[in-house]
Parts: structure tokens; C-alpha cells; sequence
């Protein structure tokens, strides 16, 4: 089996990655079924996902099919082109997915003028936050541990705070906690638009990772 850039498979990362955003989102963990996982999506969506990232389009076809009913989701490590050929017509496709790596490593970063960084852990959980001096909520992201990778989820600025170095200087943050709690890798899912910041940042690319959802009545 191909190995990735961390030298795992690619059905080792995408396990790790389904573990950790499940400690980010402090959600069940997901259960293990033939070639994938099954996880609440959740909270605050109760839809269930059905992640692959081993397969056959035949196989992934009939569990689109029985899978057609509102609240279901299917996402692969895969080409966008192969789930959106097999899944029902009356389905959504997600944005562009992008599975993504990097080694976690000791590095500088800096607070811009006029904000302040916190970054706390607890248990698997790893929360950045960056406040403005007027006290607002500029940016946050988590971390999820699962073994030797964090998974970075939820990477937000607010609208007003932007093309400020927000979003670097959490990834960064994030990455020296990860890499002195004792992680080696990290592990994210990236849009179209945010996997050019991600490969700026070091990260590489492991596989497209698109995902579709069954119609909401």
C-alpha cells in the first residue's frame, strides 16, 4: 500500500484524522466499519457521515443508495469526480476537500500589535484564541490529539480581523503546543481556497477528500 508523506497509509491518517476531529469537536468517537468510519457529524448538525478511505465505485454506490434518506453523509479519500458520478442526483456536494500533513517542529511566531494569544490545553483538546484589545474574539482554532497527530478544526477569523496574520499565527501557535505535548504530525481537511495557505505554511498534500450529503426534506 502507497505510503503518505508522513510514511503512514492513507487509511492510517484518515483513521487519525477521523479520532482527532471527533476530540476537537468533543463528539463521539467514530466507529470503525469495512473500509471507513461511521461519526456524528455533530453538534451542533445530528447528520451521521460515512467516511472511506477504501473502496470500489460499486461499493461506494450502493451505500450512497441505501444511505438516501436526510441526515446522511458520504466523503472519501478520492477523486471529487468518482463520489459526485455515483452519488444520488438529489444529493449536495460538499466544497472541495483536501486531506493535508505536516511535521510538527519547534518554530517563532509572533503577535501582531494590538491582540493577545492564548493557548490551552485540555485532555486531547488544544484551544488558540486570539482577542483584539478591545476584548472581541478575533480568531480561534482547535487541536484534536489522537496518538502522535493533531488535527487542526474550526480555523476561524472574524470578518473584521482579517489579512492580519490571524489565521498563521494560530496555525503556528498550535503547531509548537502540539510538537512540546509531544505530537509529531498534524492532519487537516482544507478547502479549495485554504489548501494555497496551508502548502505556504509547509503543510503537503495526501488526497483529495471530497464529501456529499443526502437532500433535507
Amino acid at each position: 500500500m502507497t505510503s503518505t508523506p508522513t510514511g503512514h497509509t492513507l487509511p492510517d491518517l484518515v483513521m487519525a484524522w477521523g479520532r482527532g476531529r471527533a476530540h476537537s469537536r468533543i463528539t463521539a468517537q467514530p466507529e470503525p466499519i469495512d473500509g471507513g468510519f461511521e461519526v456524528a457529524v455533530g453538534p451542533p448538525s445530528t447528520e451521521i457521515r460515512r467516511v472511506f478511505h477504501t473502496y470500489t465505485p460499486e461499493s461506494l454506490a450502493e451505500t450512497a443508495a441505501r444511505l438516501d434518506v436526510p441526515g446522511r453523509q458520504v466523503m472519501i479519500a478520492g477523486p471529487s469526480e468518482l463520489l459526485r458520478s455515483i452519488v444520488p442526483a438529489s444529493w449536495t456536494m460538499d466544497e472541495g476537500g483536501h486531506l493535508m500533513t505536516v511535521a510538527f517542529a519547534p518554530a517563532a511566531y509572533a503577535v501582531p500589535d494590538g491582540y493577545r494569544l492564548t493557548v490551552e490545553t485540555e485532555g486531547p483538546l488544544t484551544v488558540a484564541r486570539v482577542f483584539h484589545a478591545n476584548g472581541d474574539l478575533a480568531a480561534s482554532a482547535r487541536l484534536g490529539r489522537t496518538d502522535d497527530f493533531g488535527v487542526f478544526d474550526k480555523v476561524v477569523t472574524a470578518p473584521a480581523h482579517r489579512r492580519r496574520g490571524l489565521g498563521t499565527l494560530m496555525m503556528r501557535a498550535l503547531a509548537v503546543q502540539a510538537h512540546a505535548l509531544g505530537m509529531a504530525w498534524g492532519l487537516l481537511v482544507a478547502s479549495d481556497d485554504g489548501r494555497a495557505l496551508y502548502e505556504h505554511l509547509g503543510w503537503s498534500f495526501v488526497s483529495d477528500f471530497p464529501g456529499a450529503r443526502s437532500k433535507r426534506d
